[in-house]
């Protein structure tokens, strides 16, 4: 049993490396680093693509089947653990935010990709064969920036994973670029961006409709029309995942997590979690850590 959840950044898990930058082949990769099978939250961006192999990987408690031509995203702060069934490749980049933003003018310009947003549902992704063969060369080009140093590497590097990323982001994304977000996906974006933020200080959606200069009822009425849920059960939801993702760590009382996460008391947090999860938190606890 784990003794406690690790947070790795990528000078603790580096093989071959420059700047702010992991590159490798996924089955080296995992041969040095079995520790990871275990869940562990990065301090980095990390994406990997299978080109062969079959099991699961696990991001924020939701479970994930691997086949081959599937690249799943990851940011920092996601909890994650990997169960692999007989000889898995494929291939791993771990970066931080700095290394793409030093080469960009726009301010956090990885929030433009829908796989970056923390979404689930947009951050596992199988991709199409055409998409597939290019990612690969892609990722076999960079690898070769790595091994074989050359002029402007780092840039040509940064070059590639943006090449990468325009292309995936584009599968999903509405194929008219002259479509430009409503007034209200622009306000839940940022509503959510500041829930992000605030989730442990600002409880109350009316806290944060002040903040967007919109009133309770529109706030709410905007978060039902567009992802079928209240306002209140966003900040809440947010909540919940923070406190899963504590509860993996068994060095953290439950008193502790509680005090963490801003509850005004160990009983209130209890109450808050059984009625979300239908378990109390210690239950959760000795379910995930018994997995």
């Amino acid at each position: 049993m784990m003794q406690s959840i690790p947070v790795y950044d990528i000078c603790s898990l580096s093989d071959v490396r420059q700047d702010d930058l992991l590159v490798s082949r996924f089955a080296p990769y995992l041969d040095s680093h079995k520790k990871l099978f275990f869940p562990h939250r990065h301090s980095f961006y990390h994406l990997v693509l299978f080109t062969e192999g079959s099991g699961s990987h696990t991001i924020d408690f939701e479970s994930f089947e691997v086949t081959p031509g599937q690249i799943y995203f990851m940011i920092p702060g996601q909890v994650h653990s990997w169960h692999f069934e007989g000889f898995t490749d494929g291939y791993i980049i771990n970066f931080s935010e700095d290394f793409i933003q030093s080469f960009v003018l726009q301010p956090a310009y990885l929030h433009n990709f829908s796989f970056f947003s923390g979404s689930l549902k947009d951050a596992v992704i199988n991709l199409p064969k055409d998409s597939f063969n290019m990612v690969r060369t892609v990722l076999e080009n960079i690898l070769t920036e790595i091994i074989k140093p050359a002029t402007g590497g780092s840039d040509m590097v940064r070059s590639l994973m943006l090449q990468m990323f325009i292309h995936i982001n584009r599968l999903n994304a509405n194929p008219d670029v002259s479509i430009k977000p409503t007034y209200n996906q622009t306000l839940l974006k940022n509503y959510q961006n500041l829930i992000e933020q605030h989730y442990i200080d600002i409880k109350l959606p009316k806290d944060y409709a002040e903040l967007l200069y919109i009133t309770p009822n529109h706030l709410n009425a905007v978060c039902k029309d567009l992802v079928g849920l209240s306002a209140g059960e966003l900040i809440r939801n947010r909540t919940l995942l923070e406190a899963k993702r504590m509860l993996v760590n068994p060095k953290l009382s439950i008193s502790e997590i509680s005090l963490k996460l801003n509850f005004s008391d160990n009983s209130y947090f209890t109450k808050f979690f059984k009625k979300a999860e239908g378990i109390n938190p210690e239950e959760f606890r000795k379910q995930i850590l018994k997995n």
